[in-house]
């Protein structure tokens, strides 16, 4: 990491919210330093004493400063975006205070600071805080008017201070109510979009996923084969005598079975494995960059384990078994092919008696016996 990139880290940090924050502060120190520095231009023509402005300046910098620190820091002091907000908004009706008072005859240009003000901070505050906030603003200002009416009426007319409160607090208060309506519908449309995020991701899911034993599903599963492009081995797996579990014990206890059998199988199985429901009792294994040597007895391994598999609710009279058959992908055939050789071995595994693994090519599984 250069220097540059060093200095870009410690000063703004690598969380994107963090970043978020600091660039409102840095636009907000922007707009205090070009107030500052246009009223610096007209202390040169001596429409606004210097000494004010100087005090306004140091005052400015010196908040814009401790509320950089405390949003870099923010990590670790634990202060909500709301209390920021709200003690930078204090802070900006201050400085507009300030700048009222000093501004002479272009005072009430800088009523508009105030609107600014709630503007900015409507994006981290909810509409009663906005509100409160814009109350705070309106009676920071009246209290400055009211004072320098009392004090210096000559440059400071009641009357005139009474009607531009009046006009200022019309224009302050609708601000406020129009931004906490887009603050109320801004919410609304994030709502709406964590809704429709949320059945996207379920739909997605149902999609993908079978709602029995949350293993991937049939369809989801040709998509994965049309993306696979190596070799490998597909097994076709079968509990056998599902139909007399179902009779014997009702269709919730071989609801049951399913999802045990698939948990099992899942949780043996390698990653970048494959399973699926593929019908019924029956689950399809994709096995990657497997000889059907070393699938077969990755599957056997698995037969096996079956005859520990316990169903929780269930009382089985017999142990939970399955039939499986097993085919190599030829060259870059479809996977059609490859599992219809398969489904044909599993036939001949039931056939010789179930709870086996056969293979769909002989010579190979001749081999393996030997």
């Amino acid at each position: 990491m250069d220097l540059r990139a060093r200095f870009v880290t410690l000063a703004v940090g690598t969380d994107p919210k963090l970043r978020r924050m600091l660039t409102y502060w840095a636009a907000t120190a922007t707009l205090y330093a070009l107030f500052v520095a246009l009223l610096a231009v007209e202390s040169t023509i001596g429409m606004v004493p210097y000494a004010g402005v100087l005090g306004l300046g140091l005052y400015a910098a010196s908040g814009a400063s401790t509320f950089y620190v405390l949003v870099r820091a923010n990590a670790r002091l634990g202060l909500r975006p709301h209390t920021l907000a709200g003690l930078q908004g204090l802070f900006g009706i201050t400085c507009n205070m300030w700048a009222y008072s000093i501004t002479g005859p272009l005072r009430g240009a800088t009523l508009m600071g105030l609107m600014v003000v709630v503007v900015f901070c409507t994006f981290a505050l909810r509409p009663r805080q906005t509100l409160l906030l814009a109350l705070c603003g309106l009676l920071g200002m009246g209290v400055t008017m009211w004072w320098h009416q009392m004090q210096d009426p000559l440059h400071y007319p009641p009357n005139v201070e009474a009607v531009t409160f009046v006009i200022m607090a019309g224009c302050s208060l609708t601000v406020t109510f129009l931004t906490g309506e887009m603050n109320k519908l801004r919410a609304r449309l994030k709502e709406r979009r964590e809704i429709v995020e949320a059945a996207l991701v379920t739909i997605r899911t149902l999609a993908t996923t079978d709602e029995l034993t949350s293993v991937s599903n049939r369809r989801h599963m040709n998509e994965v084969l049309e993306d696979e492009r190596g070799p490998a081995c597909i097994a076709l797996i079968d509990i056998d005598f599902f139909k007399q579990i179902n009779d014997r014990h009702g269709h919730a206890a071989g609801d049951a079975v399913l999802r045990a059998v698939a948990h099992k199988l899942r949780a043996s199985l390698r990653d970048g494995d494959v399973l699926a429901r593929w019908g019924g009792e029956e689950f399809l294994v994709l096995l990657p960059a497997t000889t059907l040597i070393d699938a077969h007895g990755r599957i056997e391994s698995l037969r096996a384990g079956m005859a520990g598999l316990a169903v929780p609710g269930v009382d089985l009279a017999s142990r939970v078994s399955f039939s499986a058959g097993i085919a190599a992908r030829q060259g870059h055939e479809p996977f059609s092919d490859t599992i219809n050789r398969a489904d044909k071995a599993l036939y001949r595994a039931k056939a010789a008696g179930r709870d086996r693994v056969e293979c769909a090519t002989w010579p190979v599984a001749d081999a393996i016996a030997q």
